[in-house]
Protein backbone atom coordinates (compact mmCIF):
# COMPACT_ATOMS: atom_id res chain seq x y z
CA UNK A 1 0.00 0.00 0.00
CA UNK A 2 1.60 3.27 -0.78
CA UNK A 3 2.02 6.04 1.99
CA UNK A 4 0.32 9.24 1.83
CA UNK A 5 2.43 12.12 3.00
CA UNK A 6 1.46 15.16 4.41
CA UNK A 7 3.75 18.49 4.07
CA UNK A 8 4.46 20.43 7.58
CA UNK A 9 7.07 23.08 7.20
CA UNK A 10 10.22 23.69 5.89
CA UNK A 11 14.25 23.35 7.15
CA UNK A 12 15.15 27.64 6.86
CA UNK A 13 18.17 27.26 9.14
CA UNK A 14 21.19 25.53 10.99
CA UNK A 15 21.85 26.49 14.34
CA UNK A 16 24.79 26.11 16.03
CA UNK A 17 27.88 23.67 15.35
CA UNK A 18 26.45 19.97 15.58
CA UNK A 19 23.89 20.41 13.01
CA UNK A 20 20.78 21.18 14.67
CA UNK A 21 18.24 22.54 12.10
CA UNK A 22 15.12 24.89 12.68
CA UNK A 23 12.00 23.46 11.12
CA UNK A 24 9.20 26.18 10.61
CA UNK A 25 6.39 24.39 10.96
CA UNK A 26 2.14 24.59 10.04
CA UNK A 27 1.09 22.75 12.71
CA UNK A 28 -1.50 24.80 13.82
CA UNK A 29 -0.18 24.55 17.55
CA UNK A 30 2.70 24.37 20.11
CA UNK A 31 5.10 21.10 19.67
CA UNK A 32 8.27 19.43 20.24
CA UNK A 33 7.25 16.58 18.05
CA UNK A 34 7.93 14.36 20.97
CA UNK A 35 7.59 10.54 20.24
CA UNK A 36 8.40 11.78 16.45
CA UNK A 37 11.21 9.09 15.26
CA UNK A 38 10.94 9.75 11.28
CA UNK A 39 10.25 12.79 8.93
CA UNK A 40 10.53 12.16 5.33
CA UNK A 41 12.71 14.58 3.21
CA UNK A 42 11.31 15.00 -0.92
CA UNK A 43 14.45 14.46 -2.77
CA UNK A 44 12.96 14.27 -6.24
CA UNK A 45 9.69 14.60 -7.66
CA UNK A 46 7.72 12.16 -5.46
CA UNK A 47 10.26 10.34 -3.84
CA UNK A 48 10.51 10.74 -0.06
CA UNK A 49 13.91 9.55 1.88
CA UNK A 50 13.10 9.04 5.73
CA UNK A 51 15.24 10.60 7.74
CA UNK A 52 15.75 9.75 11.38
CA UNK A 53 14.95 12.32 14.40
CA UNK A 54 17.90 12.43 17.27
CA UNK A 55 16.27 14.91 19.09
CA UNK A 56 14.06 17.89 18.83
CA UNK A 57 12.86 20.47 21.46
CA UNK A 58 10.53 23.88 21.07
CA UNK A 59 11.92 26.83 19.99
CA UNK A 60 8.72 29.03 19.16
CA UNK A 61 5.10 28.32 18.55
CA UNK A 62 6.03 27.43 14.99
CA UNK A 63 9.57 26.67 14.91
CA UNK A 64 11.50 23.54 16.42
CA UNK A 65 14.96 22.74 16.46
CA UNK A 66 15.71 19.28 15.05
CA UNK A 67 18.73 17.02 15.37
CA UNK A 68 18.61 14.31 12.39
CA UNK A 69 20.71 11.31 12.39
CA UNK A 70 24.20 11.86 10.04
CA UNK A 71 24.08 15.45 10.06
CA UNK A 72 26.57 16.36 12.58
CA UNK A 73 28.28 19.13 11.16
CA UNK A 74 27.15 22.93 10.30
CA UNK A 75 28.04 22.25 6.86
CA UNK A 76 26.95 18.94 6.51
CA UNK A 77 23.22 20.00 8.15
CA UNK A 78 23.31 23.09 5.08
CA UNK A 79 22.47 20.27 2.49
CA UNK A 80 18.73 19.86 3.40
CA UNK A 81 18.00 23.40 4.27
CA UNK A 82 15.22 25.03 1.98
CA UNK A 83 13.66 21.53 1.82
CA UNK A 84 9.98 20.51 2.25
CA UNK A 85 9.41 18.80 5.46
CA UNK A 86 6.54 16.07 5.60
CA UNK A 87 5.28 13.55 7.81
CA UNK A 88 3.10 10.22 7.33
CA UNK A 89 -0.28 10.61 7.67
CA UNK A 90 -0.67 8.81 10.63
CA UNK A 91 2.03 10.72 12.02
CA UNK A 92 0.28 14.01 10.77
CA UNK A 93 -3.14 13.37 12.58
CA UNK A 94 -1.17 12.66 15.62
CA UNK A 95 0.87 16.37 15.71
CA UNK A 96 -1.40 18.49 13.70
CA UNK A 97 -3.41 20.74 15.84
CA UNK A 98 -7.63 20.13 14.89
CA UNK A 99 -7.85 23.77 13.86
CA UNK A 100 -4.89 24.56 12.04
CA UNK A 101 -5.54 25.19 8.48
CA UNK A 102 -3.09 22.76 7.05
CA UNK A 103 -5.70 19.62 8.32
CA UNK A 104 -8.37 20.69 5.77
CA UNK A 105 -6.27 18.80 3.37
CA UNK A 106 -8.38 15.66 1.91
CA UNK A 107 -11.42 17.41 2.52
CA UNK A 108 -14.38 18.07 -0.03
CA UNK A 109 -14.89 21.79 -0.77
CA UNK A 110 -18.74 23.01 -1.66
CA UNK A 111 -20.15 25.88 -2.80
CA UNK A 112 -23.56 24.92 -2.37
CA UNK A 113 -24.63 21.67 -3.82
CA UNK A 114 -21.87 21.68 -6.00
CA UNK A 115 -18.66 19.67 -4.69
CA UNK A 116 -15.69 21.95 -6.15
CA UNK A 117 -13.38 18.85 -5.87
CA UNK A 118 -10.89 17.68 -2.37
CA UNK A 119 -8.17 20.01 -0.90
CA UNK A 120 -5.12 19.11 -2.26
CA UNK A 121 -2.70 21.53 -0.70
CA UNK A 122 -3.02 24.54 1.52
CA UNK A 123 -1.64 27.78 1.69
CA UNK A 124 -1.66 30.03 4.35
CA UNK A 125 -1.20 33.98 3.67
CA UNK A 126 -1.26 36.79 6.48
CA UNK A 127 -5.07 37.68 5.77
CA UNK A 128 -6.49 34.36 4.30
CA UNK A 129 -5.50 30.58 3.42
CA UNK A 130 -5.92 29.20 -0.41
CA UNK A 131 -7.32 26.43 -1.16
CA UNK A 132 -6.08 24.38 -3.94
CA UNK A 133 -7.86 21.80 -5.53
CA UNK A 134 -8.21 20.40 -9.27
CA UNK A 135 -11.47 22.23 -10.73
CA UNK A 136 -12.15 20.68 -14.21
CA UNK A 137 -8.49 19.60 -14.83
CA UNK A 138 -7.08 22.67 -13.78
CA UNK A 139 -5.68 23.78 -10.44
CA UNK A 140 -7.45 25.99 -8.88
CA UNK A 141 -6.96 28.55 -5.75
CA UNK A 142 -9.77 29.07 -3.68
CA UNK A 143 -9.48 31.63 -1.45
CA UNK A 144 -11.24 30.90 2.10
CA UNK A 145 -11.25 33.76 4.63
CA UNK A 146 -14.06 35.39 7.13
CA UNK A 147 -16.16 36.26 4.24
CA UNK A 148 -16.02 33.18 2.38
CA UNK A 149 -16.17 30.63 4.91
CA UNK A 150 -19.52 29.53 5.43
CA UNK A 151 -18.76 26.34 7.59
CA UNK A 152 -16.29 23.26 8.16
CA UNK A 153 -17.95 20.22 9.13
CA UNK A 154 -15.11 17.87 10.18
CA UNK A 155 -16.75 14.10 10.83
CA UNK A 156 -17.90 14.24 7.03
CA UNK A 157 -14.72 16.15 5.83
CA UNK A 158 -16.39 18.85 4.18
CA UNK A 159 -15.58 22.73 3.86
CA UNK A 160 -18.54 24.85 2.56
CA UNK A 161 -17.79 28.52 0.96
CA UNK A 162 -19.46 31.30 -0.61
CA UNK A 163 -17.36 32.39 -3.14
CA UNK A 164 -17.63 35.67 -5.27
CA UNK A 165 -19.26 35.79 -8.16
CA UNK A 166 -17.28 35.53 -11.22
CA UNK A 167 -14.10 33.48 -9.35
CA UNK A 168 -14.83 29.44 -10.74
CA UNK A 169 -15.21 31.41 -14.27
CA UNK A 170 -11.30 31.78 -14.24
CA UNK A 171 -10.64 28.04 -14.33
CA UNK A 172 -13.44 26.85 -15.99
Amino acid sequence: MATNYRNIGKLVAVFGLQGELVLLHRLGRKTSLKGLKTIFLEEKKDEMLPWFIESTRIKSEEEIFLKLEGLDTKETARKVVQKEVWLTEEDFEQFAGKSAPISLVGFQLWQGEENLGEILEVIEQPHQVLCKIDLNGKEALIPVHAATLEKVDKKKRQVFVVLPDGLLDVYR
